[in-house]
């Protein structure tokens, strides 16, 4: 069985990582950081992982993407399968929806490792 790589990062800090599947999350899904409450806190906090969470759509876009990663995961190649999860800064909904993700391929019995580039980085201006 191959090993699953999710990475979370923000657009506005740096290129996407190189990845076999990419989910950009800006545009369809409610950005916490417009919450003022919100703004400063991470996916580490229960509050923004509730929000992102109860987004319409985003658990069903979790599934879908968990039935894409076990598509690459069961063709012939061996190796690593990588997905990386971009929102704008990094800190709200990409760490979020990987975490969510990789709960769910841990689940059906994946190998999952979980890096989170820009989760500590501060937090974008716009």
């Amino acid at each position: 069985m191959s090993t699953i790589e999710i990475v979370s990062f923000g657009y506005l800090h740096d290129a996407p990582p190189a990845a076999h599947l990419t989910i950009d999350l800006r545009h369809h899904f409610r950005d916490p950081h417009v919450s003022p409450e919100l703004r400063y806190m991470t996916a580490n906090d229960a509050p923004v992982r509730a929000a992102v969470l109860g987004t319409p759509g985003i658990t069903d876009l979790v599934e879908a993407t968990a039935c894409a990663v076990a598509a690459f995961a069961s063709g012939p190649s061996a190796g690593t399968v990588t997905v990386a999860d971009g929102c704008a800064g990094g800190r709200h909904r990409a760490p979020t929806f990987a975490a969510a993700l990789a709960e769910r391929l841990t689940v059906a019995g994946h190998s999952v490792s979980v890096c989170h580039r820009d989760l500590d980085k501060d937090v974008v201006q716009r």
